[in-house]
């Protein structure tokens, strides 16, 4: 019987050797396996992750301890050789797999380097906001026209002076405005670029009086609104200028049929269908401006932020350059035309004046004012303040327009971060009674345009 106890306990001993050195075997297969993986896998924290937790489970798994206690007697030389071999195979195991950890944890600098060749271009852009069902592929295609509209209009702005396209047209618009030669180019550039792209329906321009549908054949489902060439006035002078624009989708029970070959200008009914499919500008699908200044900025919305692509002259591509650009809360710098003080309310007179007195920093705000919509916004965008362009004694209503001017101007405001307000009531609540409707405008940060509303509604 002693005998035959003795050699269970033999065998035992064998058993438990033979599986504590499979189990090792096994931890430096993990470690190995966990290298090899880190060296496929191109996301390295990942890849470090999955090593850590591999060579930590094969490790404490394989522990000899926890199958046969260090100091047994009762094991036989075979076994205790086995024994001894396991937990070589465990520890060499446990040094590979922290190697391996050690190595991953240090190629993140490396390959997640962004190359200084990689770039994204809007149209890149486009694609993957199509991708993400932010957009359809149909609006792709019509903010790739007004792309194409843009990088038109910005060529004919800088040979302005060398091809004689300054100065007045001769020509007034449906604003009673003076057309500058440019207004009038720019207006055909654009709308030649809408209707070739197929997607749109109806075009509403600050240079038509009505709006105008597309030819039947080349037409689309949107609505787009814009104004061509924003502080014309300043084209002579070299000063910043741009387009801006707004897009819409038409309700189907507002879409007019076209018998004629030529666009056609909508008579009232159907001016007013495309009034109502506009309001209010809570409905715009996307919106932006182009500003044609030291450099050609392309800012756009599809809903989801605001982004800035910069036109590169040598590829003649916008390159993303603003990615989520966000309006500070507050600023310093408000921008109006003060020439009318004399003419505006006596509360919007006490808001400026107290503006122009040291705040809580000790400093009182700046006044900057291009007299261009797209440039004072796009600065106020950046840094922040506000942008007011308020109804006087001689504009009763205000000087900008709401469809294709403030509507926009105040959706990218809003995506960013601000507010929009015609002193009152939020910008894109309000809806347009017609197609040129004016209203006063205040834009930019969401504190600056808030305080300036507490002024006016005392």
């Amino acid at each position: 019987m002693a005998a035959a106890a003795a050699t269970t306990r033999l065998m035992r001993a064998v058993v438990a050797g033979t599986a504590a050195s499979g189990v090792a075997s096994g931890a430096s297969g993990a470690g190995a396996a966990a290298s090899s993986s880190c060296a496929v896998r191109s996301a390295a924290h990942s890849c470090a992750a999955f090593a850590l937790q591999s060579a930590a489970t094969s490790v404490s798994t394989s522990s000899p301890s926890s199958s046969i206690p260090s100091g047994s007697t009762n094991a036989a030389p075979g076994a205790r050789r086995a024994l001894a071999s396991a937990r070589r195979n465990s520890a060499s195991s446990s040094v590979a797999a922290r190697a391996a950890v050690s190595a991953t944890e240090a190629a993140p600098e490396t390959t997640k380097k962004r190359s200084a060749y990689a770039i994204t271009t809007l149209t890149n852009w486009l694609l993957q906001q199509e991708f993400e069902d932010q957009i359809d592929n149909e609006l792709t295609v019509v903010l790739t026209s007004i792309a194409v509209a843009c990088k038109q209009i910005a060529s004919l702005v800088q040979r302005a002076g060398i091809t004689n396209l300054t100065g007045v047209q001769g020509a007034v618009n449906v604003q009673g405005e003076d057309q500058k030669k440019l207004d009038v180019v720019s207006n055909e550039v654009f709308s030649s670029c809408l209707r070739s792209s197929g997607r749109t329906g109806i075009i509403a321009s600050e240079e038509e009086d009505v709006p105008v549908a597309v030819e039947e054949s080349y037409s689309g489902n949107y609505i787009v609104v814009f104004d061509p060439l924003d502080g014309s006035s300043n084209i002579d002078a070299a000063v910043s200028t741009g387009s801006i624009f707004g897009i819409y989708r038409p309700q189907s029970e507002c879409i007019v049929s076209y018998d004629e070959d030529e666009p056609t200008e909508l008579d009232s009914e159907a001016q007013n269908c495309v009034v109502e499919v506009c309001q209010p500008g809570t409905n715009l699908l996307a919106a932006g401006y182009c500003m044609y200044s030291s450099s050609i900025i392309f800012v756009l919305s599809v809903g989801n932020g605001v982004y800035g692509f910069t036109l590169d002259p040598s590829l003649g591509e916008f390159v993303l350059t603003h990615d989520g650009i966000k309006v500070p809360p507050k600023g310093q710098i408000y921008s109006f035309n003060e020439g009318n003080y004399e003419m505006w309310d006596d509360k919007l007179k006490t808001y400026i004046s107290d503006l122009k007195k040291p705040g809580d920093n000790g400093k009182p705000y700046s006044a900057r004012y291009i007299g261009s919509l797209v440039g004072d916004f796009h600065r106020t965008l950046l840094y922040g303040g506000i942008y007011g362009y308020p109804r006087d004694a001689k504009s009763t209503n205000g000087k900008l327009r709401l469809l294709y001017e403030c509507a926009p101007m105040s959706y990218l405001a809003e995506q960013a971060g601000g507010r929009g307000s015609d002193g009152y009531t939020r910008v894109l609540d309000i809806i347009p009674e017609q197609v040129h409707q004016r209203i006063p405008l205040f834009v930019g940060s969401a504190e600056e345009v808030e305080k300036l509303e507490s002024y006016l509604k005392q």
